[in-house]
């Protein structure tokens, strides 16, 4: 990285020197009407103490134009990272912006080339989208450009995150059977390691206990992100005898296997155990049997938030911390 590249000035700092406001200053720089010529070269002033030299791709984004932004994600399979891709080229407006794609597939040497090929190619700003979300470690580095995460939150506090909210989604999936009139609850969900399967049960957990209510079992089974594993959680519960009357999968996958243990149990779905899912892919609701019901965690808002976020910084600070995006429910057949 070279040293232009650290020490480059932002059009907040030109604004802030020249005492006017960040309209003021790009339309004084751009040439264009309505700014007083004192008002003019005062800015252009500050823009020359600062060396201030606005690459195109920015001078663009000014203008309303066209530039680029590179988009890093760890998820290979783009499961999560497209619906998130899909929202960030919404929210930045079509024909506007470029959104460079690069896929880490979970190795941080990989990673760190495909950051030094955007900063090369000047991009004005990086979103970075985990394959899960825990938190990671930031980008290295004193880098020239915004960042913001997404999905998979930066451990750093003072990064720009974006997550989807886990604990609400847990606590929808429970409010939706409740509304239902169930009443014995069972969770399953997949690998304990995952930040997301523990946030989705501590959820549930909250709401059932506002009604007075626990989960049968008094635990969450937790165990793989596979139908495999729905299915054999299923098994577990009907021959343990404990009688549900619905049941909250962490994930659709986790969900069409266990809407295939029900039913080779003798269990009606919906008429003798409610079954909702996570995530609302459609590969998996639609093609279930009944069709699944399930939270969306809405990552194409997510990547429209992440999008904005990352504008935002473009001009200066986005507020710091972890932005979370709600869900919702999308009702079928299953409940």
């Amino acid at each position: 990285m070279t040293d232009e590249m650290r020490k480059r000035s932002t059009l907040r700092e030109v604004a802030e020197l020249a005492g006017v406001s960040m309209g003021t200053a790009s339309k004084a720089l751009n040439d264009r009407q309505h700014v007083r010529a004192s008002t003019r070269v005062k800015v252009r002033e500050a823009a020359a103490a600062l060396s201030f030299t606005p690459n195109e791709a920015a001078r663009s984004l000014i203008g309303g134009q066209t530039g680029t932004v590179g988009l890093i994600t760890g998820d290979l399979e783009g499961r999560f990272s497209l619906p998130i891709l899909m929202g960030a080229e919404d929210a930045f407006g079509a024909g506007r912006v470029s959104v460079l794609l690069c896929d880490a597939r979970g190795d941080t040497i990989r990673e760190k080339y495909h950051l030094d090929a955007l900063l090369r190619r000047n991009v004005d700003g990086i979103i970075v989208v985990g394959s899960r979300t825990n938190p990671r470690p930031r980008l290295s580095g004193s880098l020239p450009v915004p960042v913001v995460y997404a999905y998979a939150p930066s451990e750093s506090e003072s990064d720009v995150s974006v997550v989807p909210d886990d604990t609400g989604a847990g606590a929808l999936a429970a409010e939706h059977l409740l509304a239902t009139g169930r009443r014995r609850i069972a969770h399953i969900s997949g690998d304990p390691d995952y930040t997301a399967a523990h946030e989705r049960a501590d959820g549930i957990v909250a709401v059932l206990e506002q009604q007075g209510l626990s989960l049968v079992q008094g635990r969450p089974l937790f165990g793989a992100w596979s139908e495999h594993w729905g299915r054999t959680a299923v098994t577990r519960l009907l021959e343990a005898g404990d009688e549900f009357d619905g049941l909250v999968c962490g994930s659709d996958q986790i969900a069409r296997g266990a809407l295939d243990a029900l039913r080779a149990g003798g269990r009606n779905v919906p008429r003798d155990v409610g079954v909702i899912g996570v995530d609302n892919w459609e590969p998996m609701t639609i093609g279930a049997f009944p069709m699944l019901t399930s939270v969306d965690l809405n990552l194409e808002r997510l990547g429209r938030e992440a999008a904005k976020l990352l504008f935002t910084s473009m001009a200066g600070p986005a507020t710091a911390g972890i932005h979370r995006v709600h869900g919702r429910v999308v009702t079928r057949e299953s409940t």
